[in-house]
């Protein structure tokens, strides 16, 4: 077998298949498993206990899947042009949702395509074992993705292609096939802090350091439970994620707009009005977040963020009235953050006032 032309043809069909790049290592991160359990010791994992849970086999793709010899690496690009991100901040009547999740959830967007470069790959190599993943499965894809010649991890922890930015996904096939690998790009970080500094929460901690426990993703998304209250007015209208140290990566000047019909905003959720959201019932929430990657996070965590981005919008009657419904939810979590974002809104109409 020419493992060479087979790794070129793997490239190929994965353009073919809406993949940007596709990029091809080794298994070996002792770096990246040791800077793991340095992050799990300090506990900047917050709740999000299946960090720990598989132990070193996030590390350790041969553990994970026995017989694995490489790893494929594929990116699809997902920044929409129609989803004015800066606008949505600067209003603060309107909710914010990252990016990513403006469409339909990239999992089964990933996953189909995954499958059917996996079932090629198979195809022309006979018996060669493997199995695809997208964010499914303890993996370390970023590090994986770095080795893969995709692009170097900035500052901020996420990926970087000095010729594509940063609004991409990422998915994973592991192989039994010994195919070349591609060799690693230069990291292009240089002295900016811009993600550093732009961070609302302060959760980027230091180059290269992200304590998760701060994150607004993580805030609004894994944390189950009331949101911390030093954290609730630097979330501003973040109701789903945050995107601030993307949007001010100078390299995401180079982003490509995705031409995945998928990745389009659904429903209206590129700018929504938060009094609208706030007024979802569960079943509406169901049915708005049909095949989103935002129903995972369930309809109390939905009304407790989108209670906390009410307290930080400008006083109106509206807010308040919106609010005042959700007072008596039989969550606790969701009259607890009603009643901060109450107090917060009568606080700031009295200061207005005077």
């Amino acid at each position: 077998m020419d493992l060479a032309a087979l790794a070129a043809q793997v490239k190929a069909w994965g353009r073919e298949l809406g993949f940007q790049k596709i990029g091809i290592t080794g298994i070996e991160l002792p770096e990246d498993e040791r800077r793991l359990f340095d992050w799990l010791a300090a506990g900047r994992h917050g709740e999000m206990r299946y960090m720990q849970r598989h132990g070193a086999r996030r590390a350790r793709p041969a553990e994970l899947v026995p017989g694995t010899l490489r790893v494929i690496t594929a990116r699809m690009d997902y920044w929409s042009e129609s989803a004015d991100a800066e606008g949505v901040l600067a209003d603060p009547s309107l909710g914010y949702i990252s990016r990513y999740a403006l469409g339909r959830d990239y999992h089964k967007v990933l996953r189909s395509r995954l499958a059917r470069l996996a079932g090629r790959l198979a195809g022309a190599a006979g018996s060669a074992g493997y199995r695809a993943f997208t964010d499914s499965a303890p993996v370390l894809e970023k590090a994986l993705a770095r080795d893969a010649g995709l692009g170097w991890i900035g500052k901020h922890t996420n990926l970087l292609d000095r010729h594509d930015g940063s609004w991409f996904f990422l998915g994973e096939i592991f192989t039994d096939l010994p195919l070349p690998v591609d060799a690693p790009v230069t990291a292009h970080c240089g002295s900016c802090t811009a993600c550093l500094d732009v961070c609302p929460t302060r959760a980027i901690v230091a180059p290269y350091e992200l304590d998760a426990r701060r994150c607004i993703s993580y805030l609004t998304i894994e944390l189950d439970g009331p949101i911390p209250e030093e954290f609730r007015v630097a979330m501003g209208n973040r109701i789903y994620g945050c995107d601030d140290c993307q949007l001010v990566c100078p390299w995401n000047r180079y982003a490509r707009v995705t031409a995945e019909p998928d990745f389009q905003p659904r429903q209206g959720l590129d700018a929504p009005r938060l009094v609208d959201l706030f007024a979802w019932n569960d079943a509406e929430f169901l049915a708005r977040t049909e095949g989103s990657a935002i129903r995972r996070i369930g309809h109390v965590r939905w009304l407790r963020n989108v209670a906390i981005a009410l307290g930080n919008a400008p006083p109106s009657a509206a807010a308040v009235e919106a609010l005042e419904t959700r007072t008596d939810h039989p969550s606790e979590v969701v009259r607890e953050s009603a009643g901060w974002a109450l107090a917060q809104q009568r606080s700031r109409a009295r200061r207005h006032r005077s």
